[in-house]
């Protein structure tokens, strides 16, 4: 029996999660467990997703009701800003391939991964969806934007055209379980935990951070956007992608100093305002989501410290961050 207002209830389906091995794609099975479904994944080896006729076979083979597009080639500012080729490539490459051959072989349902970072760097504050393509993108992640843009686009043109029930989720910024942290290519919260971490370890006086500290960011926790992403799955049907976020952000100075705390660090912080700031703000309009009967459970802080514990366990898998 599904719950009210459940338009596409996920028990007894077959549920393609595109990208498992990934921090979102391991959040999400870790949530679908709980929703008696039968969970598809496939490994990289047995499937590379920028090959058209292997995707379409794949999934015209195994036939999944449902599809969580979480696979993509993600990381920070200086990622992004030296290998803009391998962003753009990858990232259409994947989505172009999923989404066609999920219409192709009848898919029921597909969820299509986004990020904030398709906004405009001065969009208004909080974003709202409607934001989108409204003046110019971040320059130093504008080839990941763009990619991903053309996904969510992409299902639209779908939808419209096929009545293919794709839908489209727009995360804020993302930290949790499966992290990425290795320093030269991790967004700012894995980066500061491993910084923090060695700092500390090694009993450092300073450690260092790029840009000014100024800049506001919202940070969701992975789980709650697993959460958030199979509600949405669940409930929302329609062309205008969905923010998912927190609705609160922090400045860097003062996610720095929380992360100094849970970490332990007691040093110096020092900022380099020759380095980037990126983005001035970026907070996230969470109001449609609101009224879909979702919202953000686990604070920054207790985020931080299952995120700080599982990188402990984790430390001998990266040990540029622990030596």
């Amino acid at each position: 029996m599904s719950a009210p207002g459940e338009l596409f209830p996920l028990k007894g389906k077959r549920v393609w999660v595109a990208g498992h091995h990934g921090m979102v794609g391991s959040a999400l099975v870790r949530r679908l467990a709980g929703e008696e479904c039968e969970i598809l994944t496939v490994s990289h080896a047995d499937l590379d997703l920028v090959r058209q006729a292997a995707v379409e076979d794949w999934l015209s083979r195994m036939k999944p009701d449902a599809i969580f597009l979480a696979a993509a080639h993600v990381g920070g500012i200086l990622a992004n800003d030296t290998r803009p080729a391998d962003f753009l490539y990858d990232n259409l490459a994947i989505e172009v391939n999923v989404l066609h051959a999920a219409y192709k072989a009848g898919v029921k349902k597909v969820l299509f991964l986004g990020s904030s970072c398709v906004y405009p760097k001065l969009a208004p504050q909080p974003i709202p969806e409607e934001a989108l393509l409204e003046a110019q993108l971040e320059p130093t992640n504008q080839w990941y934007a763009i990619a991903k843009i053309s996904g969510l686009k992409m299902a639209q043109a779908y939808r419209r055209q096929y009545g293919a029930d794709f839908i489209s989720a727009m995360p804020t910024n993302l930290y949790g379980e499966g992290d990425n942290f290795d320093l030269l290519s991790s967004h700012v919260i894995p980066a500061l935990i491993a910084k923090m971490h060695t700092a500390k370890v090694e009993g450092a006086a300073a450690v260092e951070i790029w840009g000014t500290g100024a800049p506001r960011r919202e940070f969701l926790c992975v789980d709650d956007l697993a959460d958030a992403l199979v509600h949405l799955m669940k409930v929302y049907s329609d062309e205008i992608h969905i923010n998912v976020g927190t609705g609160e952000d922090v400045t860097i100075a003062e996610l720095a100093k929380l992360i100094a705390d849970v970490v332990g660090f007691s040093g110096d912080i020092v900022y380099d305002a020759s380095k980037p700031d990126g983005t001035p703000r970026k907070l996230l309009d969470v109001q449609r989501l609101k009224a879909l009967g979702w919202q953000a459970k686990i604070p920054l802080e207790e985020g931080l410290h299952k995120t700080y514990r599982w990188y402990l366990k984790e430390t001998e898998s990266y040990p540029s961050a622990a030596t």
